[in-house]
């Protein structure tokens, strides 16, 4: 496995994988188990959901893209990928590292369970209500 620098953030090299669990298998143990615990999660909370990797990062669609993840050198990032949601849920998001539309976890916390079945049940509401308009 290695890593590359991108922006000053490492990266895992993927080698455009197509597949999630290569993606798991590829990234460092110390990081592994939260991201299992994370995909466990979000499949638990939207079994509908289509698992592909995206832009080389394991992402979910459900009636649109829905979430994302990826391990990076010192932490993990959780895609939400609606910067408004970000916003609205910013107090709750207050003791993380964020930016626009991810939210950085390090390998060395437990995940928030609550907070991250929240986000995926608001996201899988935004994607409704785009659907039906």
């Amino acid at each position: 496995m290695s890593y590359e620098n991108t922006n000053s953030q490492c990266v895992i090299n993927t080698n455009k994988l197509n597949d999630v669990d290569k993606y798991l298998a590829r990234v460092p143990k110390q990081a592994r188990a939260s991201l299992v615990k994370l995909r466990k999660i979000i499949k638990a909370t939207v079994p509908d959901a289509e698992e592909q990797v995206s832009y080389q990062i394991p992402a979910y669609k459900y009636k649109g893209m829905l979430v994302g993840f990826a391990s990076f050198k010192n932490h993990n990032s959780f895609m939400t990928m609606s910067p408004p949601l970000m916003k609205k849920m910013k107090d709750e998001l207050n003791k993380y590292s964020t930016t626009t539309g991810t939210i950085h976890f390090p390998f060395d916390k437990p995940l928030p369970i609550k907070l991250i079945k929240k986000i995926v049940k608001a996201r899988m509401k935004e994607n409704e209500d785009k659907r039906k308009k």
